[in-house]
């Protein structure tokens, strides 16, 4: 009976289980050669005393870090830097043996040599404005193109808290609150040529109405105009003095009839 328990608590100890969480992928290493099966979420059995199951994650990973950026001018500029990365699953194995699971130290070293390339060839200024995007998207594809390979993907990387010179910096703000300034006027010249446009425009439309109109009042129609005039007159009950040469009614006053 001691045997047996003792043969089930060996068997027992001989057999360990590891728990391969999502986001995860697992590895089996045996007497120290990693193996190329690669184990996601679930559970892993192996013998303790010869073997070991060296688990890491394939989610995004963002790493983060404090450094000064060279600028074309020669600057330093200091920045906050997020890179977001991830590993290839099918290229795990590979990464373990060729660079560790300290990888991430390598993804900074790399990340410091192409920062150092490109920002070099922008201004400071540059780093401040719309070419940031450009900036970041430059050292992305540089330390993809090194990572790669490798099975680590540099999906981002994004500069956030741009630190420029202070004398730098008010110079920017000059520049920017002049630039906007002299938007603001170029937008008030417009509106008040607009504006201008449309009173000549009013004006010709006038002065056109008035020649057509001028043009088709013929003698005939004013002598027809001038007897509806009349006519109009002569129904209404108030008393009235109407002057005319035959030709135009003209009304010199009236008074109402009680």
């Amino acid at each position: 009976m001691k045997k047996i328990l003792l043969l089930s608590g060996l068997a027992i100890l001989s057999v360990s289980c590891a728990v391969v969480r999502p986001g995860e992928v697992g590895i089996r290493q045996k007497m120290g050669k990693l193996s190329d099966k690669i184990h996601t979420q679930g559970a892993v059995f192996f013998n303790p005393f010869t073997s070991k199951v060296v688990k890491t994650s394939i989610q995004t990973n963002d790493l983060e870090l404090t450094l000064s950026l060279p600028s074309k001018e020669g600057l330093s500029i200091s920045s906050q830097i997020s890179i977001l990365y991830r590993l290839d699953q099918d290229k795990v194995p590979n990464i373990i043996r060729n660079l560790g699971l300290s990888y991430e130290g390598i993804i900074s070293n790399v990340f410091r040599s192409a920062s150092a390339d490109v920002c070099a060839r922008f201004f400071a200024k540059d780093m401040h404005s719309g070419m940031r995007s450009n900036i970041e998207e430059e050292i992305r594809k540089q330390m993809d193109i090194i990572l790669g390979p490798q099975g680590i993907r540099i999906e981002s990387v994004l500069l956030k808290s741009i630190q420029l010179p202070d004398g730098l910096a008010k110079s920017i703000e000059r520049k920017l609150q002049a630039e906007q300034e002299a938007m603001r006027m170029e937008f008030v010249l417009l509106q008040e040529k607009l504006e201008a446009d449309r009173v000549i425009i009013q004006a010709k439309g006038t002065r056109d109405a008035q020649k057509i109109l001028a043009e088709g009042l013929s003698q005939e129609i004013i002598k027809l105009r001038s007897i509806e005039a009349f006519l109009e007159l002569a129904k209404s009950n108030n008393s009235k003095i109407i002057i005319t040469d035959g030709k135009a009614p003209f009304l010199v006053g009236g008074e109402e009839k009680p």
